[in-house]
């Protein structure tokens, strides 16, 4: 006797979650959204000489006026305003699509710290939300992208500056066991290694440096090697992880220490 259909036969198939892409997509648009018609502060004051002209200044007193690349540099770089979380609610929609798009160069470390020195956490709920889902959505995409524009590892320096801790993106990482997140660690640890194995950290950080870089090494020799061996990484950079758990002659001494001049 044929089956009769039941009440969950015709339920609609459940959407599917959106791509990394359209998530990162919104991301930016919700800055845009948050952060419409923001000011740097009225009396926001800098140097002439070592900053821009006061037309220049008058622009980040301006809402919702573009700025082109060089100011937009200029003013993320100066460590000396008076009222830094103005001024980077004044150009963070603007900041963080030149960021995704990668045109705002390599010192992505300078970036966090002005995400860091803006006091972002402190500011209203809303405008906290959309920055942490902005950091979060770019990193998830990345993750997930074969080819980022920003490499894993850089973009990771970012993060962990912007939010004073590495915890929650290596968490990610970690919770992200893809071809392309794992290829994404086996080139961070080409570009880290160096540094690593002579005990610093791979950037410079107003953090405490010493607690960041055992972290960092603890997170690598607990979880890189299987995740690496099962995605058919050489033997060479499975031996560089393992060096990181030793110390001292252990390390300089064991035959798989890289020959680099440290």
């Amino acid at each position: 006797m044929p089956r009769q259909p039941g009440p969950t036969d015709h339920r609609p198939t459940p959407p599917r979650p959106p791509s990394t892409a359209h998530r990162l997509d919104e991301a930016l648009s919700g800055l845009s959204d948050t952060f419409r018609g923001m000011t740097a502060h009225p009396d926001e004051y800098n140097c002439p000489c070592h900053w821009g002209s006061a037309e220049e200044l008058a622009r980040l007193k301006t809402a919702d006026v573009e700025l082109d690349a060089d100011l937009l540099r200029r003013t993320w770089e100066a460590t000396d305003w008076t009222y830094r979380g103005s001024v980077l609610r004044r150009i963070l929609p603007q900041l963080a699509a030149a960021l995704v798009s990668g045109s705002t160069g390599p010192d992505l470390e300078g970036v966090g710290r002005a995400f860091a020195m803006s006091g972002w956490r402190a500011w209203p709920a809303e405008q906290t939300a959309a920055v942490e889902e902005f950091l979060h959505a770019w990193w998830t995409h990345t993750l997930t992208t074969p080819a980022p524009t920003v490499p894993a590892h850089q973009l990771l320096v970012l993060t962990a500056e912007a939010t004073g801790t590495m915890a929650p993106w290596l968490a990610a990482w970690e919770a992200t066991p893809t071809p392309e997140a794992t290829r994404h660690l086996a080139e961070a640890i080409d570009h880290w290694d160096h540094d690593l194995l002579a005990d610093r950290l791979p950037w410079s950080t107003w953090e405490d440096e010493e607690e960041w870089y055992a972290e960092l090494t603890t997170w690598l020799v607990r979880h890189a090697p299987a995740r690496l061996r099962a995605h058919g990484a050489p033997e060479d950079l499975l031996h560089r992880v393992r060096l990181l758990g030793l110390t001292g002659p252990a390390r300089w001494e064991d035959p798989h220490m890289p020959d680099h001049r440290y």
